[in-house]
Formats: structure tokens, C-alpha cells, sequence
């Protein structure tokens, strides 16, 4: 029996916790699949899987050997991709991940010329606010505003550095007055996002002056959207990275304030797999948004100041 084929089957099963789904996934019978797993048993000389009525489940052994499996495959996979690249025809689908306002303002607007460029791929965004196991969750692109990873199989290459700043709209501006002086943020209504690090604490510098406030929010939202859209409605200020609201505050529709105050800013990462060579999919959609980050001159409109104070 073909080795590949027992050891991607034992890693799908281990995967998806089923022998029936694992067989109807690489397209064989379920005899088939357990004749392939007992091969696999007998030629280790070890149980892998033990299954009872209720589940099926790795054994220490069965789990230990899966890790060095799922590397093995992923070589087989790269090396097959590899040769691929060589022709700069990427194939396949392209797993990426970023938060739900990155996806929307940032991934989403890149496809068509991506795939225009390059017809044979697919893309599966995985729009998700918190920050998906790259490795397990069989990511191959992913978005991050955190400066390392602490996977050591993981590859980070930088994008871009945005501010963070507070904003309203000229309607909550008029209704309740423009802050001039960081104690004024206690008497406004503030939207806070609840996934920052310390989302009630703003730390604040200008020059060599630190000052920090404790603040609650009138709303507080997992999702930058929200707030995006709570503060155009006119509900309060926010506090969002500028990549999000440039558009909004160019046109208008929100207005900077206490912008002569800075708060910790972000990094923005493509984080990816490590590989001593990256499959064509990876590399040439890291080489397009980084095009496109320069082409755009990202980092110079997000770190700098509005002038609107």
C-alpha cells in the first residue's frame, strides 16, 4: 500500500475525528481507509487510533507521530508547490485571515487584481478579531497588529506602522463640544474596542509628557466596525487605528481630536509559515500587498497628524 496515502489519511482523520469523513474526503471506501490505517499500525508497530461508541481518538503515540506527519506532508505539499512557482502560476486556494475591518478595507479591495494576476487562484478570507492558530487552523496568510509571534514556526514580515487616534463626527463634535484637554475625554461619550490591550487605560504621550486616563465607554464592541459605524451615527468618540478611519476622516465624516496626543501605535505584519521556500500562493501574495502598502504610501498617511486641532 502507498505510504503518502496512509499518512495523509491518518492525518485527516486526526483532523476531522472521523475514519468515515477522513475516507469520504480523500475519496476511498471506509474499508479501504481502515486497511490503509492497519498497514500504517502494523508497519510502526504501534496504535495510532483507539475508538470506543462514542469517539475516536489519538493515542500518545498516534499524536506524537501526527505532529511529524503534518510537517512531512506540508514539505510534500511546498515541494510540489515549489516546482509551480517556478512557471509563477500559483494554483490552489489561498487561506488569509485579518480582522473583520482589515478584511473589509484592506483584503477584500486587493482580490480582484490578485486573482486577476494570477487566474488559477481561489482565496478564503477567515475574517476573524482575534488571532487564529496559523499552523492549526491550516492558515497560509495571516494579518496581525502585534510586532512578533510567539510560534517560532511562524514568519512575520512588516507592512506598515499606523497611529492610533480618537475621533467623532462634526455632528457629536456640535452637540457636545470638541475635547482640548485630555481631562475633557471624562465628560464625552467614548467608544472603546474591546480586543486593545487595556481598552479602559489610554496612555497618551506628546514630546517627553506621559499621561494616562481611565475611561469607560459608553460602548464597548469586539468588532472595529461597530464603532466605526456608532460614531458616524454620532454616538461618541472612538479610539481606532487610522487604517480604519482614513477614508472616513479625508472626507469628513469624522474629525480628529486631541490629535497633538499620541497613543501606542501598531505594527501591521503578514505573518506566515516558516519555510526554507515559500509555496507560490504565499509569496506571491505577500509580494502584492507589500507592492500595493508601498504604491499607496500607507505608512506615511497612517502615522501622520490631520492638522485639524
Amino acid at each position: 500500500m502507498d505510504r503518502w496515502t496512509e499518512i495523509e489519511l491518518f492525518v485527516r482523520i486526526a483532523e476531522m475525528g472521523s475514519l468515515s469523513r477522513a475516507a469520504e474526503a480523500l475519496g476511498m471506501s471506509n474499508a479501504a481507509a481502515s486497511r490503509h490505517l492497519l498497514s500504517l499500525e502494523t508497519r510502526l508497530g504501534a496504535r495510532l487510533v483507539e475508538r470506543n461508541t462514542r469517539r475516536l481518538y489519538l493515542t500518545d503515540t498516534g499524536q506524537n507521530f501526527c505532529g511529524r506527519a503534518r510537517s512531512i506532508l506540508a514539505d510534500l505539499h511546498e515541494a510540489e508547490s515549489t516546482a509551480n512557482a517556478a512557471a509563477l502560476k500559483p494554483t490552489g486556494t489561498l487561506r488569509i485571515t485579518a480582522s473583520l475591518s482589515f478584511s473589509i478595507h484592506h483584503v477584500a479591495p486587493l482580490l480582484r487584481g490578485y486573482t486577476g494576476r494570477y487566474p488559477q487562484m481561489r482565496v478564503h478570507v477567515e475574517a476573524a478579531n482575534r488571532y487564529l492558530d496559523i499552523i492549526d487552523n491550516n492558515i497560509d496568510v495571516a494579518i496581525r497588529t502585534r510586532e512578533y509571534e510567539p510560534d517560532s514556526n511562524v514568519t512575520i514580515r512588516r507592512l506598515a506602522e499606523t497611529r492610533r487616534i480618537l475621533a467623532a463626527s462634526p455632528r457629536y463634535l456640535e452637540q457636545r463640544g470638541r475635547p482640548t484637554r485630555l481631562e475633557d475625554l471624562h465628560r464625552h461619550d467614548l467608544l472603546i474596542y474591546t480586543y486593545a490591550n487595556n481598552p479602559n487605560e489610554l496612555r497618551f504621550r506628546r514630546d517627553d509628557v506621559m499621561s494616562t486616563l481611565q475611561v469607560q465607554g459608553l460602548l464597548e464592541s469586539n468588532d472595529g466596525q461597530v464603532l466605526r459605524a456608532a460614531a458616524l451615527d454620532g454616538l461618541g468618540i472612538l479610539v481606532q487605528p487610522t487604517y480604519i478611519i482614513f477614508d472616513d476622516i479625508v472626507a469628513g465624516r469624522l474629525v480628529p481630536v486631541l490629535d497633538d496626543w499620541d497613543l501606542p501605535r501598531l505594527t501591521i505584519n503578514v505573518a506566515y509559515p516558516s519555510r526554507k521556500h515559500l509555496s507560490a500562493k504565499v509569496r506571491t501574495f505577500i509580494d502584492f500587498i507589500v507592492e500595493h502598502f508601498e504604491a499607496c504610501d500607507y505608512e506615511r498617511k497612517w502615522t501622520g497628524r490631520f492638522g485639524m486641532e
